[in-house]
């Protein structure tokens, strides 16, 4: 076998020799790719007091990267089917490394958004590329378990992105928190080309370019309205973007109804299988990423951990994904993947639920439980979503599969964190103003409803006012305590109440193992009246 991997899948009598080592290397490049946005959770606070950002820039340092993720994934994907998937990975991991050391050098907000922005372009030629890879790679035998591995690396970047942040911001500037990506980036550059093997779509027409500029536009707007319309007010803005989003998403629709060789063949969301695992995937990071925001503020606002001790205080949640990702390998071949995923959507809410229990006083103890059901949630159930989704893309789609599943999944993040965000927003300043208004400045009022650690900064303003003093300031943090927690426990009632509906909408959507199966024999005679031979072999 040669060290380097240059023998194409397409061209390989029996299975990739080393596949698994592969597989190390896609999960090498999804962590890094999660690690970006859950490492900035815990580097928010010292980013919001050497650059001076204010809440809307905060979001926006947050979201750069999210808006081009979401919006570019189906269309990379695609692309990459096309020409290498394999160049695809190493080409998004060096302008993910580009974007990575620009953050880390800039002092400008607006340059560390457009820092931010060139790592979101870069995940999104990564992510479909991993998925399309690893089901390029592996036989549909071993499929599930490939699956598994890479849902489980999800789950530990989740936590592991917030350690490392919390390790290097003990004795670093926020800056070391971008750098950190850099070496990890080009690691995966180099193993990708001696263990990934180049993989292509064998048959692929010409590329769908305007259905794939009408998904940009549609999905970018969405992601925006979504950002900035709960946060920051219903204005022309938000209101256009939300206008564009609708009318897109129409016309793409249209568009790929009728045209020869879609982008995405939009006639799939018609079948069960494949809709239903898609909006179990946007639920379960709606609830997950929402949840994770805000209880990380709570353990360093309120309870006052430093960043590293947040980040190990997320481990728990890391080490609950790998053992429902164990157990989701026994169980769905045989509960299958209705049972299985609702099972875990149940568990997941029932998570988001036990948050509403929430007060001034509460100790991690009490985001404890949570955190270990809403991983062992993920582990369970994203996995068999993801291989369901997956197993509907022919060969010659695979990184159009990959960009639907992780569209799916940052759109339901992004939802999560916007909507959740707001509401948490809204009800603080609330129950801020019915407990503290009127005793302070207006000015400082306003500042102290902005946010938590607004409420904190001023506290530690009029701690050192001589006309105030201690006692006052401690006055202010209860109420800023109590205010925080407050909001997190109706944020978290509201939460789990559409965690809820989701999860019966999937029971309803997900057919049962008889009709999966009907499903599963129908599509290979779909496949093969197209002459997509190697579809059709992988799905028996």
């Amino acid at each position: 076998m040669p060290f380097i991997a240059n023998t194409p899948v397409d061209k390989m009598t029996g299975p990739y020799a080393r596949r698994w080592w592969a597989l190390l290397v896609l999960c090498l490049s999804l962590l890094i790719v999660v690690m970006a946005n859950t490492s900035l959770i815990v580097a928010a606070p010292d980013m919001t007091k050497d650059l001076g950002l204010s809440s809307s820039d905060l979001q926006w340092v947050i979201d750069g990267y999210t808006v081009p993720y979401a919006a570019l994934m189906l269309v990379l994907g695609s692309i990459g089917d096309k020409y290498s998937r394999r160049g695809a990975l190493i080409l998004g991991l060096l302008i993910f490394a580009g974007g990575s050391v620009m953050g880390g050098l800039v002092d400008e907000t607006t340059l560390v958004i457009v820092a931010r922005a060139i790592m979101g372009i870069g995940a999104a030629v990564v992510m479909p590329a991993t998925l399309s890879l690893l089901v390029a790679m592996f036989p549909r035998g071993e499929r599930a378990r490939a699956i598994t591995a890479w849902t489980a690396t999800s789950g530990l970047a989740i936590a592991v992105g917030p350690l490392v942040a919390g390790w290097l911001l003990e004795d670093h500037a926020w800056g070391s928190t971008f750098l950190m990506n850099v070496p990890l980036a080009l690691v995966g550059v180099v193993a990708a080309l001696f263990l990934v093997p180049p993989s292509k779509a064998a048959k692929t027409g010409r590329i769908d370019y305007i259905g794939g500029l009408l998904s940009i536009v549609s999905v970018g707007s969405l992601v925006y309205a979504t950002i900035e319309g709960p946060h920051f007010g219903w204005g022309v803005g938000p209101i256009t973007a939300a206008v564009v989003a609708g009318v897109g998403l129409l016309t793409f629709v249209a568009w790929e109804l009728k045209h020869p060789h879609p982008m995405l063949d939009v006639r799939k969301f018609t079948r069960r299988p494949f809709s239903g695992s898609m909006l179990a995937v946007l639920f379960f990071f709606f609830g997950t990423f929402g949840s994770i925001y805000y209880a990380t503020q709570f353990l360093q606002f309120v309870l006052d951990y430093n960043a590293l001790e947040t980040g190990i205080r997320l481990l728990p949640l890391a080490g609950a994904v790998f053992v429902g990702a164990a157990v989701t390998g026994r169980l769905a071949p045989k509960l299958g993947v209705k049972l299985v995923v609702g099972t875990g959507m149940v568990i997941g809410t029932a998570g988001v639920f036990l948050l509403t229990q929430i007060e001034a006083g509460s100790t991690y103890t009490d985001f404890l439980a949570p955190l270990l059901l809403l991983g062992f949630a993920i582990g369970l159930s994203v996995s068999p979503a993801t291989d369901t989704i997956m197993g509907t893309f022919p060969e010659s789609e695979l990184g159009v599969g990959g960009g639907a599943n992780d569209t799916a999944l940052e759109l339901g993040g992004s939802l999560g964190i916007a909507i959740l965000g707001s509401l948490l927003a809204t009800s603080y300043k609330d129950k801020l103003t019915d407990l503290v208004g009127g005793n302070l400045p207006a000015a400082a009022m306003d500042t102290a409803k902005d946010s938590v650690g607004g409420g904190l900064a001023v506290a530690e303003q009029i701690a050192r006012t001589p006309s105030a003093g201690p006692q006052q300031a401690q006055t202010l943090v209860d109420a800023v305590h109590e205010s925080f927690a407050h909001s997190i426990a109706h944020t978290s009632l509201i939460g789990g109440i559409i965690m809820a509906v989701g999860t019966v909408i999937v029971f309803l959507v997900l057919p049962g193992r008889k009709a999966a199966s009907e499903d599963r024999h129908e599509e290979p005679v779909a496949a093969k009246s197209e002459g997509d031979e190697e579809y059709a072999d992988s799905v028996r």
